[in-house]
């Protein structure tokens, strides 16, 4: 990777029940310097959870990795930094976005829109606890505080707690009447909120997501901001992310065909179920893997119907590739 390029530049947005550590070795294994995030683990999981090494283990290819944090505590969160950074995560992310119920009844995720002070003192007390970059993702707003000055005032506090870098979800969250899908596509895009962010804020790095899927809307958002990030279409079409070491990187290396991605998994999935799990917990990551491509409901098909049965491992890939 060239040293002018920040690993931020282009990212897999963090997503529940998706962004687990087997789908980070597979975008892994197709995009080698695309930034990856970890789901976001609370603080009460690591801290109070009985296994924390389950929440926070990862293989050394996941780098560079970011881990999400979820929580109110300044105290609690500075702690989990601290542990994150000695599992070796190349960066904290604090989770200032999530709409969900969950993280409703616990006041965190996007309900802290409504705290920037709040935000500022946790971003204040993980930079005293590690040296690795502190990062936010957050909302554009929430029901309640919606403009572009709330947004502003916003990033100004955690700019100044010492945030690395805004992380920008271009809608706002509405805490109450809507569901966490609904709140990914309902409230309209703002872009342009996060392009004048960018504008007034020159020199805090700041990434652009939400509903981007395709290269020429990553290149049109680099001209105005320094990072994209992409969630869901990162997890639909996970080949997407082929030609990004190219583009945004300047790698010079061949770029893998889906083939070889599928036989580079194989040896990975034989050596995670000696260990634990069972093969569906991974294959389920890659059915995107044809996406937009002839055969690509046969190749899905071909794994669900397999990946369930007792008994099933790697060979269910095996036996693909020699059809």
């Amino acid at each position: 990777m060239t040293s002018s390029v920040p690993s931020y530049r282009i990212s897999v947005a963090p997503m529940m029940d998706w962004t687990d550590r087997h789908f980070r070795f597979f975008i892994r294994l197709i995009s080698k310097h695309t930034l990856l995030y970890t789901e976001m683990v609370t603080t009460g999981a690591i801290l109070r959870g009985k296994d924390n090494h389950r929440y926070l283990d990862f293989s050394k290819e996941e780098n560079p990795i970011a881990l999400q944090l979820g929580g109110d505590s300044p105290v609690a969160l500075a702690e989990c930094a601290k542990i994150g950074e000695g599992y070796g995560y190349d960066e904290i992310n604090l989770n200032v976005g999530c709409p969900s119920d969950r993280v409703q009844s616990g006041s965190f995720g996007a309900c802290l829109m409504k705290e920037p002070d709040l935000v500022a003192e946790m971003v204040s007390a993980c930079k005293a606890k590690v040296k690795i970059p502190v990062t936010v993702k957050h909302r554009i707003g929430v029901n309640g505080k919606e403009t572009y000055e709330d947004l502003h005032s916003f990033v100004s506090k955690i700019k100044e707690a010492g945030a690395d870098h805004s992380i920008v979800h271009a809608r706002i969250a509405i805490l109450e009447g809507l569901s966490p899908k609904e709140n990914r596509t309902v409230p309209p895009l703002r872009y342009e909120d996060v392009y004048r962010l960018k504008e007034e804020f020159p020199d805090l790095p700041i990434t652009i997501n939400g509903g981007i899927k395709t290269h020429a809307e990553i290149k049109e958002h680099l001209t105005k901001v320094d990072g994209v990030m992409m969630g869901r279409a990162a997890y639909d079409n996970p080949f997407l992310f082929h030609e990004v070491d190219q583009l945004y990187y300047g790698s010079k290396k061949n770029l893998p065909s889906r083939e070889e991605v599928l036989k580079e998994l194989i040896s990975y999935i034989r050596l995670t179920l000696e260990k634990e799990g069972k093969v569906h917990h991974i294959l389920r990551h890659i059915l995107g893997l044809y996406f937009g491509e002839k055969g690509a409901r046969e190749y899905r098909k071909f794994l669900t119907d397999r990946m369930h049965t007792t008994g099933a491992n790697e060979s269910i890939l095996e036996d693909y590739l020699k059809r």
